[in-house]
């Protein structure tokens, strides 16, 4: 098969397991740059060309979107799509999950259990908003954070409140959430690849970081998963129509709790901490569907 990978940088340790992976399954391995694309439009006949190379070659994608070119990255997977090209994730459930509200709405929705969250318009009353969660400490994240980023633990009231007003201010919405303390800075992740559960990690942060994120210095280990954590993990990527994602999750006292559903997973610290080799896992998940 033709298998693009749509990722802006190749020395990317995903990127490159994921072509070694399938150069080794003898399929046509290429990464494009999903923002050096241009989207061609007529009646019937949807085209793609790549520094003025068509591209109706390819069988498949895999898309490694960054959040901040999700626009547009998606613009590129849905034309792919319309030409009939197999893709790992689509386009809408990519922009699903990058919508933070929207998938905590469809996540709570369908039973699935998560931190207590409140979400205003740019409220004034940030006090109100605080109690809302059970006080303080709170989480307040910014809808377009990633990564850890734009992610604050509130451990005072006044201290929730400067950084809702100053998040106001900026006219930048945020989230506030109950925080779990008994997590003690620490997460799972849940690797999912077509709809089943082939590889989970448990990260630590650093002494005095209550954001578990490798990027941020925080550990990772191997961990065998609960059925309840493996049935949280799975429902989460069936309701927003992830067959391919990372699904994150606090350990509390009532169960697991959802933290995140991410549509590009990194595969780095996953495959270092399990020993599962998940890019290929990947590559026989195209191969079963082209099939």
């Amino acid at each position: 098969m033709n298998i693009v990978i749509l990722s802006r940088n190749p020395n990317l340790y995903s990127t490159k397991r994921l072509l070694a992976e399938g150069e080794a399954r003898n399929h046509f391995m290429e990464v494009i740059d999903p923002l050096q694309c241009d989207l061609i439009i007529e009646q019937e006949k949807p085209t793609i060309y790549y520094k003025d190379r068509l591209l109706d070659y390819v069988d498949a994608v895999i898309p490694r979107i960054g959040a901040s070119v999700t626009f547009f990255g998606c613009a590129v997977v849905r034309q792919f799509e319309m030409m009939n090209v197999f893709t790992t994730v689509t386009s809408d459930a990519i922009i699903r999950s990058r919508d933070k509200l929207r998938s905590f709405q469809r996540l709570s929705k369908a039973g699935i259990g998560m931190p207590k969250t409140v979400f205003t318009n740019y409220s004034r009353d940030v006090e109100e908003v605080i109690e809302r969660v059970g006080g303080t400490p709170v989480i307040i994240k910014l809808l377009e954070g990633t990564q850890g980023l734009g992610v604050v633990l509130a451990e005072t009231k006044n201290a929730a409140e400067s950084v809702l007003e100053a998040f106001n201010g900026l006219q930048a919405r945020a989230l506030v959430q109950e925080y779990i303390g008994e997590a003690k800075g620490s997460d799972l992740r849940a690797l999912i690849v077509d709809g089943q559960v082939i590889g989970a990690m448990k990260r630590q942060g650093r002494e005095g970081e209550f954001r578990s994120n490798l990027h941020r210095g925080g550990s990772a280990n191997y961990i065998k998963m609960s059925d309840a954590e493996l049935k949280l993990a799975i429902k989460a990527a069936r309701v927003l129509k992830l067959p391919v994602c990372g699904v994150d999750m606090l350990q509390s006292d009532r169960g697991p709790l959802l933290m995140e559903v991410n549509s590009t997973p990194g595969l780095e610290g996953i495959e270092a901490a399990t020993e599962k080799n998940i890019a290929k896992a990947i590559i026989t998940f195209i191969e079963r569907n082209r099939k």
